[in-house]
């Protein structure tokens, strides 16, 4: 980084920085330079105001509580079903098979049998249009306790969508503004019918990833057909036996895999702690590898923009300087604020006004902010280059769909101004303003909030399985989708809702769902915030490193 210089960074309550703490101009607060100096331009670094309020005493002891006593009528019912006495529904050994090795683990289906079933209307709800700022639910019915579900032929129309990733509001039905795709679709069909490495590769390709590399100011860009195999093919690509991967605890799935599946030794992080992180890193570089203490072939950090369970966003300006002064590579999943986050809608370096360089491997996601499908890595040309030929992804996947590259190509010249427009900025400042205003309003309505001012991906705790499912269906039969998680996705006592803000949404929208949440805090007595500190440990305290020029 270039010229350093003042500014703040804080963890929910602002540092205040005296003139005495600054040297020359530059101001240092834990080590972190808060100024870059990029492109002849000097930005600021965010400041990181996050919330991770702790639930009172109550709450989690009567969440506990109602846990284990759906454990014990799961027992109850468990032994019902085994003599007969209550229909089992769940999948059974067959009685020829009863001395094989059994295909079905009772005790690990027992959370789905006996606690997720009570509450499985709330998942998995079927839709029938674009998942716009609205949407259209096909309504369904069970008869036998969530086990089967029927439809009853009813629609329940323009319910308002706060679940889906549709974070610029582009994931929309067919407009004149997609004529392109239209035409696309005539020209090369829907299906490529190859690999990128055999007869997929297309001009369409090579136009999008020029793109892309363009959007993120790198060198090179590689795109993928779907998201997920993004990172679970390529980590292995990068990294094998001999590397090893720090990953934060809170990672996406197809960041445990890929890091699985390289062979590569793992080490978990505390989510965001910069001090957890410099411990591993510092003991990596001292002690090496297990028994033969030979040093490690490579150190690869991986994390993510935007958590999207904990609507939080990474700390990148301490990891940055973590991994300039151990030598480590950095590899970042941008799958939720690429397009969501930055002046621009550029993510997270632009979020920070870091240098695109320091990132040594991009990955991000189309299928939020830009309505699409599909993948893409990016960074050195070297890396890019690298990839091409050793992907397995790239290698036995199939190619993007042509429809779906143009899709992305349109919306990029969008959000870049390339389209002789300024609706891309618009609707990435209109995203801004309205995850803002959502948070700040549900915060002082007294719900526990989790995650980055910024985020929006929006959690509110709602801790009580049985509230999990009562929420979901009264927001439903008050016209308003929402998406609710728990356990194995959270941690067991931590159920939530999670908001997803759209620049789609209106105002008009967003109090019609404020007001409703407002009235299902108080009949469901979800309003738990008292203002407290979390417990989680602090992630600022005093640190020993600083970024390199």
């Amino acid at each position: 980084m270039a010229d350093p210089g003042g500014g703040a960074v804080y963890n929910g309550t602002p540092h205040n920085q005296s003139a005495a703490d600054c040297h020359g101009g530059n101001c240092w607060k834990n080590g972190v330079v808060k100024e870059s100096q990029q492109n002849g331009n000097s930005n600021f670094y965010r400041p990181i105001v996050e919330s991770f309020e702790e639930a009172p005493l109550h709450v989690m002891v009567f969440t506990y509580l109602g846990y284990g006593i759906g454990t014990l009528f799961g027992y109850l019912r468990d032994f019902l079903r085994n003599w007969g006495i209550e229909k089992c529904n769940a999948a059974v050994e067959r009685e020829e098979q009863k001395d094989f090795v059994p295909l079905y683990q009772n005790f690990e289906n027992f959370y789905i049998r006996n606690i997720y079933m009570r509450i499985r209307d709330n998942w998995n709800r079927p839709i029938c249009s674009a998942p716009g700022a609205v949407f259209d639910v096909m309504e369904r019915v069970t008869d036998d306790y969530n086990w089967t579900f029927r439809f009853t032929g009813r629609i329940i129309k323009d319910v308002i969508n706060m679940g889906s990733y549709n974070f610029l509001g582009l994931a929309a039905k067919y407009d004149e503004s997609m004529r392109t795709v239209k035409e696309v679709i005539e020209t090369y069909g829907l299906g490529v019918g190859s690999t990128r490495q055999e007869m997929g590769t297309l001009d369409k390709h090579k136009e999008l990833e020029d793109l892309v590399a363009k959007f993120l100011n790198v060198e090179a860009a590689m795109v993928f057909g779907m998201g997920f195999a993004t990172n679970s093919m390529n980590i292995p690509a990068l990294v094998g036996k001999g590397c090893l991967i720090l990953s934060d605890e809170l990672n996406h799935a197809s960041l445990v895999l890929g890091a699985r599946l390289s062979g590569a030794t793992i080490r978990i992080f505390k989510h965001n702690n910069v001090q957890s992180l410099e411990k591993l890193l510092r003991d990596a570089v001292i002690y090496g590898q297990p028994r033969t203490r030979r040093a490690w072939r490579k150190i690869l950090i991986l994390v993510e923009g935007i958590y999207s369970m904990e609507g939080s966003i990474v700390h990148l300006p301490d990891i940055v300087a973590l991994k300039k002064k151990y030598k480590a590579y950095l590899y970042m999943d941008e799958a939720h604020s690429i397009g969501s986050v930055g002046p621009t809608g550029r993510g997270v370096v632009e979020f920070f006004g870091l240098d695109p360089r320091d990132i040594d491997v991009y990955m991000g996601t189309f299928t939020k902010s830009f309505g699409a499908a599909g993948g893409y890595i990016a960074g050195r040309k070297d890396l890019v280059d690298y990839l091409r030929t050793h992907s397995h992804s790239a290698a036995y996947g199939t190619s993007m769909s042509p429809p779906v590259a143009e899709q992305i190509i349109r919306v990029m010249k969008l959000i870049m101004g390339l389209d002789g427009t300024t609706e891309g900025l618009q609707r990435v400042q209109q995203l801004a303003k309205n995850t803002r205003y959502f948070r700040q309003r549900l915060s002082k309505m007294g719900f526990i909030v989790y995650g980055n001012e910024e985020s929006p991906v929006v959690p509110l705790l709602l801790y009580m399985p049985a509230k999990v499912a009562a929420f979901a269906r009264h927001l439903l039969n008050r016209k308003i989708g929402v998406v609710v998680v728990g356990f194995p996705a959270t941690p067991l006592a931590e159920a939530r809702a999670r908001f997803c803000v759209s620049a789609a949404h209106t105002q008009e929208m967003l109090d019609t769902v404020l007001e409703a949440l407002d009235e299902m805090g108080d009949l469901l007595n979800l309003k738990y915030s008292r203002n407290r500190k979390s417990a989680r440990p602090e992630l600022y305290d005093e640190m020993s490193f600083e970024l390199e020029d």
